[in-house]
């Protein structure tokens, strides 16, 4: 549906740094970038993904987040471990999400511009 999303920023390069190690844990990597722009996907120039440099940067309201599918539970895990140790902060540790199905595992983080993130495999 959904062809491809853009969030701002405040700090590009922070937040390049930042979504750079969380996304290659999730099988993503950095495809293009411009002036105050970063585009990640799986195919080069060919961005699903990307981070604006805005300021100054809003992230959207309480109910928005951005889920990212991720390979397996280990991916999950790592994705989480990667982004509290690269300037994000925890909104919730990776489990099981029974509320969601029996096999939801996801963790959640927020990003320095205060952007919602999970990484979710099913």
């Amino acid at each position: 549906m959904l062809h491809h999303i853009s969030l701002p920023v405040a700090d590009l390069k922070r937040s390049s740094e930042l979504y750079d190690v969380i996304l290659s844990t999730l099988g993503y990597r950095r495809v293009c970038e411009a002036q105050g722009f970063t585009g990640y996907g799986i195919e080069d120039d060919n961005d699903m993904f990307a981070l604006k440099e805005t300021r100054p940067a809003a992230a959207a309201g309480p109910g928005f987040h951005l889920a990212f599918s991720a390979p397996s539970r280990a991916a999950v895990d790592e994705f989480h471990k990667a982004a509290l140790a690269n300037g994000a902060t925890d909104d919730g540790k990776p489990g099981l999400r029974a509320h969601y199905g029996p096999n939801y595992y996801a963790a959640f983080i927020v990003d320095p511009d205060g952007h919602r993130i999970e990484a979710v495999v099913e």
